[in-house]
Formats: C-alpha cells, sequence, structure tokens
C-alpha cells in the first residue's frame, strides 16, 4: 500500500508554514507524516536537505511526495534536473496539492511531463532571482536616501564614548555588558570598532615621541629625552613583575601607590617612559597564558600608548 509523505519548507526563521499546512490539512487530519525543512533556502538543493533526505530515507516505492506549491521543493533548474532522476529510479510520485499542477506526477518519466518541469523550474529560478534583485535595489535606494538599515544601535554615541573609556580604565567586557544591559558580544563589538581592543605591535615609538629626532637650537642633534610618565599598572602584571630581574621596575613597583577598584586593584607607577615599556616586555610572555593575563597585558598596553607625560 502507498503511502502519502508531505513535505514542508520555510525559507527564513522568520516565515512560518501556516499556509502549507492549510493546503495540506486533509493530509495532515488523516495522519500522513510529515517532513519539514524550517529555515532553509530554495537555493539549497533539495537532496542536499535533511528534511527531504529522511523522507526519500523511509520513503517506499510507490508512495506520493505532496507539496503545497513546487517552490517548496525546487526552485532552480540544477534542482529539479538533479531531484528527478532520483524520484524516478525509486519509484516515487510528486504531485502538487493546489493550482494548475495538481493533476500533475511531476516525476512522470515522459518528455512532456519533463519539458514542463523544466519550463516551470525555470520560472521559479527567475522569480526568485528577480526577489534577490529587487531586494538589492532597495537596499542601494534607502542608503543613498541616508536610511539606516538593520536592527536599531544597542547605544548611543555617547554611551559608545562612556563604553570605551570605562574599559580603558579597566573596567571588564562583562561587567560593562550588565551596566548597559547589552550582550558581551556587542561590547567587544563596539570596542573592536574603536580599536579599544588593539594591541601595538611596537611600542618603541613611546621613547622618541614619534619619527622626528630632537634638535637642539644650535643645529647640534639630541639624545631622545626619557620623559616620567603616571601609568595604572593592573594589579595581575604587577603581581608578574614583582620578582623581575629589572631593578628599575622593581623600584618603581614598590614606590607605586595601590588603588583598590572593585574586587580588582591597580599599582599607580611614576616612572619614566623606558620602564613602562619595560615593564610590558618583562611580562607579555607569562600574561599570555590565559584571557585573563592577556586582558591585563592589552590593559596595560593601551594605557601606556596613551600615557600623559608629566611636566
Amino acid at each position: 500500500m502507498s503511502t502519502d509523505r508531505l513535505y514542508l519548507r520555510h525559507s527564513t526563521d522568520k516565515q512560518t508554514d501556516a499556509r502549507q499546512r492549510h493546503a495540506l490539512a486533509a493530509l495532515l487530519a488523516a495522519g500522513a507524516p510529515a517532513y519539514e525543512d524550517p529555515a532553509t533556502s530554495s537555493r539549497v538543493l533539495s537532496l542536499y536537505r535533511a528534511g527531504f533526505k529522511q523522507l526519500l530515507d523511509e520513503a517506499a516505492v510507490g508512495d506520493t511526495i505532496r507539496i503545497a506549491d513546487a517552490a517548496r521543493l525546487f526552485r532552480s533548474v540544477a534542482d529539479i534536473i538533479a531531484l528527478r532522476p532520483v524520484l524516478i529510479r525509486r519509484g516515487l510520485h510528486l504531485r502538487v496539492e493546489s493550482g494548475l499542477l495538481s493533476g500533475i506526477d511531476l516525476a512522470s518519466d515522459d518528455p512532456g511531463t519533463k519539458m514542463m518541469v523544466s519550463v516551470l523550474a525555470a520560472v521559479l529560478e527567475f522569480q526568485r532571482d528577480m526577489i534577490s534583485e529587487n531586494t538589492r535595489e532597495g537596499v542601494a535606494a534607502a542608503e543613498a536616501a541616508g536610511k539606516t538599515l538593520g536592527r536599531p544601535a544597542a547605544l548611543d554615541e555617547g554611551e559608545v564614548v562612556e563604553l570605551v573609556e570605562a574599559f580603558r580604565e579597566g573596567a571588564a567586557v562583562k561587567a560593562l555588558a550588565r551596566q548597559y544591559d547589552i550582550a558581551p558580544k556587542t561590547v567587544r563589538r563596539v570596542l573592536d570598532a574603536a580599536g579599544a581592543r588593539d594591541v601595538p605591535d611596537d611600542l618603541s615609538s613611546l621613547l622618541d615621541g614619534g619619527d622626528q629626532d630632537d634638535v637642539a637650537d644650535d643645529g647640534q642633534e639630541q639624545a631622545p629625552a626619557d620623559p616620567v610618565a603616571v601609568v595604572d599598572v593592573p594589579g595581575l602584571v604587577a603581581e608578574h613583575l614583582v620578582d623581575v630581574a629589572d631593578d628599575a621596575v622593581r623600584q618603581a613597583l614598590a614606590a607605586g601607590q595601590t588603588i583598590r577598584r572593585g574586587q580588582g586593584y591597580s599599582v599607580r607607577v611614576t616612572a619614566p617612559v623606558s620602564v613602562h615599556v619595560a615593564m610590558i616586555e618583562h611580562s607579555a610572555t607569562a600574561l599570555m597564558q590565559s584571557p585573563a593575563g592577556r586582558k591585563a597585558h592589552r590593559i596595560h598596553s593601551d594605557r601606556v600608548t596613551s600615557i600623559r607625560i608629566t611636566p
């Protein structure tokens, strides 16, 4: 005894199969097995869809695949060319439940049906391409008119500035996400857009103040100065520098002022820029071994690159 097997598909997670279920209501009520491919693009060939593959695995010779409309199963010539031979070899039938095609077995192996199905697939493919083209043109027109596309921004410009400044002062991503009621990945996206999480590859430029050489009034080239700067060193960085062999680094940390920040702390260090750069170089390898260490290294590096030179 042959079995009717129902196939349903919709393209996005914002769509439903309500219309398809309405067209197949009588068969569903009779208990016909249904196979679904939700949120699946028609550009995925039917033979590669999980729901339809399951249908083929369970179908027997003589069974009929029933669909609400042809576009639910195929929407390109390539798709139907690949699909029809499979259905024919397995002895399966394919019928559309409504419209002009409702009385035709689309898997029939005769020249007339083959031609009609190929033409239908070409029309459906053309329709799909026109929808895509109209969508692209609509997006281009909206952008030209200055409209903002997509979902509304989670933060306004002022909040973005505040968030980036708070991160550079040591606030954690998760804490910022809770504060602004947004997802941590949104915080990271905002920080990346602002370049706040970038770590400079070369910090040596801090020592010479740029590419220009210092020149004395008499035209004699002077050695680059090593000005004094104040930097808040994250507590985790300071802990990795306690036993470092560099005397200047240890002495600078020992003379620093401990500042509590919630559950963490930092050490406010006043020292020559060369000492601050040395701190980064001495601690980098050890800090890269953990996420917390990498974060502390990034924060410290950002602070050193943006320091204000004291008079």
